[in-house]
């Protein structure tokens, strides 16, 4: 993309810098959060849709699903990998690419005609969302500055949150006026944009001298795939077997993981799992994002079937909590700038542990209002977590280790919301009464976060 003189020299510019100065901070998080807001967006946007689309292309919803399911079985695969190679090529390098990659498979999915066309392009998009998802943290470390990286975090996490609710919105609005290609289309301008400020704006970082290790790459790609197809197993019930299979399957890729990879800088980062802090942090961030999908993908089913409401009236009640999540996101970054993540979010899991707690006195007579207060506290809760959480996980590990905490960061998202809906879906095969089941398993989950959360003020690093 460059060449590799300016690049050397530019690396060795930003080498000792704390941060871009203030007059490139602006256009350089502007391209980072939109990238991100399309890349986040794309994860929902498609699943209003599916009914459109299978129609579309002459195939049954069940097979539409797979338009969900290639683009965050790619987008988790590959996190991991893109990350560590951000390390070894710079950070900005893999996020133009994964960006060109988004923009490119975007078109793809728009002119597809057949249900294996728009599945691949999916895949694509799901590699090129990785590229953009697994340094986007460790670009936020490189253009801001120390003090202010947990208000940069909180913003992060305010455009994620609102990216994910506006994704249902968006795509309604688009369905109204247009047919369902646009949800793709819409993508290629935004991303050029995007693309064209990154190239100027985006930082550089320092590089090592090592080169990028493929075959753990690949070894790891296999892990996390056969991890996330076994929880995926287990929640569909499809029989001790199948799941025992899978799982020893699993067991033995992370065994030859482990004996190949790198023990300097490994692909999977245990390196980076035995500073407690980091450790801890991740941990909390895997169950508590396990406990809000599991409630998120749940809360649809009991509302529609147990409370008798429509889709519409419920898919705008639901709204009230990611809503919260990012405007809690926007304060909440400042002020882990001054208290320790470990408090702030043991106080925020303790919330929503509350309102999960709560939400199982829902009847058919709740009113809207008290809906949407329970949903806002859920949300207020999960948003005083997850800024301070972020970032405690990036700024504990070295600098030169920040692709492999950004790559680490998303992964226990993503392994835990895989978990959460597996819950559900566990429960809606096996229980009669899932939805107090899925409810109670939420709560425990986070109030286990909670404990985890609160177990790291014994470190005062944050």
């Amino acid at each position: 993309m460059e060449v590799n003189v300016q690049d050397a020299q530019n690396v060795r510019t930003f080498q000792d810098a704390d941060g871009l100065p203030a007059d490139k901070r602006l256009l350089a998080i502007l391209t980072v959060f939109l990238a991100m807001g399309i890349a986040v967006m794309d994860g929902s946007i498609a699943n209003l849709a599916l009914p459109v689309i299978a129609r579309d292309l002459m195939t049954s919803e069940a097979q539409a699903i797979w338009i969900i399911n290639s683009y965050q079985i790619a987008l988790a695969v590959f996190l991991l990998p893109l990350a560590s190679l951000g390390e070894v090529i710079g950070y900005r390098r893999v996020y133009l690419t994964g960006l060109i990659f988004f923009i490119a498979a975007s078109l793809a999915c728009a002119i597809s005609g057949t249900m294996l066309q728009i599945s691949l392009a999916r895949i694509f998009q799901g590699i090129g969302a990785a590229g953009i998802l697994s340094v986007n943290s460790a670009l936020v470390r490189f253009i801001f500055p120390t003090r202010l990286l947990g208000r940069a975090i909180g913003y992060n996490a305010l455009v994620a949150g609102t990216a994910s609710a506006l994704g249902p919105t968006v795509a309604g609005f688009i369905l109204h006026v247009a047919s369902w290609h646009w949800l793709f289309l819409i993508n290629i301008p935004l991303g050029l944009i995007s693309f064209v400020i990154g190239i100027k704006a985006l930082p550089f970082n320092p590089l090592p001298k090592r080169k990028f290790d493929t075959k753990s790459a690949l070894v790891c790609m296999l892990f996390i795939g056969l991890l996330l197809y076994t929880v995926d197993t287990i929640g569909h019930a499809e029989g001790w077997a199948t799941v025992m299979t899978c799982a020893v399957l699993t067991a033995v890729s992370l065994l030859i993981l482990l004996k190949v990879q790198s023990t300097s800088a490994p692909m999977l980062p245990l390196d980076l799992l035995r500073i407690p802090l980091f450790a801890l942090s991740v941990s909390t961030s895997f169950c508590a994002f396990a406990a809000q999908m599991a409630a998120l993908v749940m809360l649809p089913f009991m509302m529609q079937n147990y409370l008798e409401m429509g889709a519409g009236r419920s898919g705008f009640l639901l709204t009230a909590w990611p809503i919260s999540v990012a405007l809690t996101g926007v304060f909440v970054g400042k002020l882990s700038d001054r208290i320790m993540a470990g408090l702030l979010g043991g106080i925020g899991l303790a919330v929503l542990t509350v309102g999960l707690a709560m939400l199982l006195m829902l009847n058919a007579q709740t009113s809207d209002t008290t809906i949407v207060f329970l949903f806002a506290i859920c949300g207020i809760g999960f948003g005083l977590f997850q800024a301070p959480n972020n970032k405690t996980i990036m700024s504990s590990a070295p600098k030169a280790r920040t692709g492999g905490a950004s790559g680490m960061l998303g992964t226990a998202r993503l392994t835990g919301q895989t978990l959460g809906a597996s819950v559900v879906a566990l429960m809606l095969t096996e229980s009669a009464s899932p939805y107090k089941l899925v409810l109670i398993s939420a709560a425990v989950l986070s109030g286990a976060a909670c404990l985890v959360s609160l177990s790291r003020i014994r470190y005062h690093v944050d």
